[in-house]
């Protein structure tokens, strides 16, 4: 019968090597997955970028008509009014900073 012998030093270059490829394959993981968060990012970028230029040409096009054919003040005035309140709301919200902070138990100080 043959019997297999190795040594230590064989044994240990062998866990090295498991080792070694344990962690290169998992920071070939954390780099899939960061390439891949970075590409949804840019997505839903030019995602959000396509919808605001689609609505803001629409807006633009419904303000053209009104002013173009539209013989009536007020409703110059709503097509002008409407939208600038949609993007004051928007603005206000965006740039509004809020902070969060948690109610503070009897007797804690500051």
């Amino acid at each position: 019968m043959n019997t297999l012998s190795v040594t230590p030093t064989q044994l240990l270059a062998g866990l090295g090597v498991v080792l070694v490829l344990l962690f290169v394959w998992r920071s070939g993981a954390r780099r899939a997955k960061a390439a891949a968060n970075a590409a949804r990012t840019s997505a839903r970028f030019v995602s959000l970028a396509g919808r605001v230029l689609v609505n803001a040409a629409l807006i633009v096009l419904v303000q053209w008509v009104v002013i173009s054919y539209g013989r009536d003040l007020w409703l110059t005035l709503a097509a002008l009014a409407v939208p600038a309140l949609f993007a004051s709301y928007t603005l206000t919200r965006a740039l509004t900073v809020t902070t969060y902070e948690p109610s503070r138990r009897r007797g804690e100080r500051r």
